[in-house]
């Protein structure tokens, strides 16, 4: 993620991200690592906190799924409290079971750098033209408000502009340039509609040179069932 901000701040001096719908999770990070976002009425960012891939038994098989890393630290307090209860450790047992070594430090480390990169990356661009000290004040209260999971309690919960601009983001209206908006809005459906086809990534510029790639999917054999004994043809 670092490295894709890094790059664009290098080859570009002002950079404004287009939010025509939802940009979430990354998404809101590269978009507060922009000089402004441009957010129409239904418009939405959304929480920063990060997501951990827990590994999960199902059956026979391991699946990961992503939980919020302070979901995981608060998890391990509430445990750390109620094990004294000897009734109450074969139930957390099997749920602390689950997770590994290290773990508790990768939530706090993960937790630190994305409101680390976020406060940095507002600091020295989108609040650029703020006084110093104003600006690394509102740089760490946007932060901290992005990633706080004990208020927003969901990673999929949606904030919209008029939300990220009481906080400090400098947000401008999709609406306030029709032709702008119908250029923007033109783009994202012809995106989303090239993407229920094969296609899995789109990058593109202003001349019209693309690089999509593409999802190729390989026919597989599927073997036929075992026939039972003496039904020979």
């Amino acid at each position: 993620m670092d490295s894709v901000v890094r790059y664009l701040r290098k080859s570009f001096q002002h950079i404004r991200a287009f939010v025509p719908v939802a940009a979430m999770s990354a998404g809101t990070m590269w978009a507060l690592a922009a000089n402004e976002i441009v957010m129409g009425k239904h418009s939405q960012l959304g929480p920063i906190d990060p997501q951990i891939a827990v590994p999960v038994a199902v059956g026979q098989h391991v699946v990961y799924r992503y939980v919020p890393a302070r979901a995981i630290i608060e998890q391990f307090e509430k445990a750390k409290a109620e094990c004294f209860d000897p009734a109450l450790l074969a139930a957390w047992f099997p749920i602390l079971q689950q997770y590994g070594p290290g773990l508790l430090s990768q939530c706090e480390d993960a937790e630190v750098l994305a409101k680390r990169l976020t406060r940095e990356w507002l600091t020295r661009w989108m609040l650029a033209a703020c006084a110093e000290t104003e600006r690394e004040r509102k740089a760490a209260e946007i932060a901290d408000f992005f990633g706080d999971y004990t208020l927003h309690r969901s990673h999929s919960l949606g904030i919209d502009r008029d939300s990220a601009r009481e906080k400090g983001v400098m947000v401008l209206n999709l609406e306030d340039d029709r032709e702008l908006e119908d250029a923007v809005l033109s783009v994202h459906h012809a995106t989303m509609h090239t993407f229920q086809g094969p296609a899995v990534k789109i990058v593109e510029n202003h001349l019209g040179r693309a690089y999509v790639k593409l999802a190729v999917q390989v026919p597989q054999a599927v073997p036929s069932p075992p026939q039972p004994a003496g039904s020979g043809a």
